[in-house]
């Protein structure tokens, strides 16, 4: 999966990476592996909003992924490969013998027409899935954080799929990319007005007027005590750095 870069026309531009999406096949995704998702917009159960500056974005339904891969010993086919917009990485979509079709996490080197398997008997290769117990010790294996390692002994947990190791490395530019993602602009407390946050109003670029910065709502924001001072009690000390 690679990064794709762009010249520097522009401001936006001399920055911005975007993943190549051209290895992707041009389908719309299986009707039967959808569900809705209901947005949220940052806030909780009772409607009130708890994360800030969320909101918005294009409408999305989720791809069921198949995680657990437990259709053993049978044989799938690739059919194709999809953008996922809950997740970084690409996703496959595949049909086993029976005709029975899946999603799965596409790992790197998986292409359309593939075929895969999943049980103790399968070949060591992209696509496939297998315990930890039964691969070989030795055999090199992709982590998720990239780095290749070989496997050791006396491994009991499932093994699991590579996502987009590349995403970390993407670069999302300016505001209106962003915005397509579900998040709302951030706009710095000092050049508010003083109705919406403590730091704003004054003439200019003006400083907080107060011992330090404060949140939106006037709490100390690099930290304060919260100890209480009556509650304090030294009966779990057992012994002092000092030795008293």
């Amino acid at each position: 999966m690679a990064i794709k870069t762009y010249k520097p026309t522009t401001p936006s531009r001399r920055q911005m990476t975007v993943t190549d999406y051209s290895v992707l096949s041009k389908v719309e995704p299986e009707k039967s592996l959808l569900e809705p998702m209901k947005k949220k917009s940052g806030r909780n159960s009772y409607g009130r909003i708890t994360v800030r500056h969320r909101g918005g974005g294009n409408r999305r339904k989720y791809r069921v992924i198949d995680f657990k891969r437990d259709k053993d010993d049978m044989i799938a086919v690739v059919q194709t490969l999809e953008y996922d917009p809950n997740r970084s990485a690409f996703i496959a979509l595949v049909q086993y013998e029976d005709g029975e079709k899946r999603y799965i996490l596409a790992p790197n080197g998986l292409k359309v027409g593939d075929k895969i398997e999943s049980g103790a008997e399968a070949d060591i290769k992209p696509g496939n899935a297998l315990k930890l117990a039964d691969i070989p010790v030795g055999t090199l294996v992709r982590l998720p954080s990239g780095e290749m390692r070989k496997v050791p002994i006396n491994c009991k947990a499932a093994i699991g799929q590579v996502s987009n190791i590349d995403h970390e490395n993407v670069n999302y530019g300016k505001a209106g990319r962003v915005r397509n993602m579900g998040w709302r602009p951030t706009v710095r407390g000092s050049v508010m007005n003083p109705c919406d946050h403590p730091h704003g109003g004054g003439e200019g670029k003006s400083p907080v007027g107060r011992p330090g910065p404060v949140t939106p709502w006037g709490k100390p924001a690099l930290g304060y005590k919260t100890r209480n001072k009556h509650h304090r009690t030294d009966k779990f000390i057992v012994k002092r750095r000092n030795g008293k």
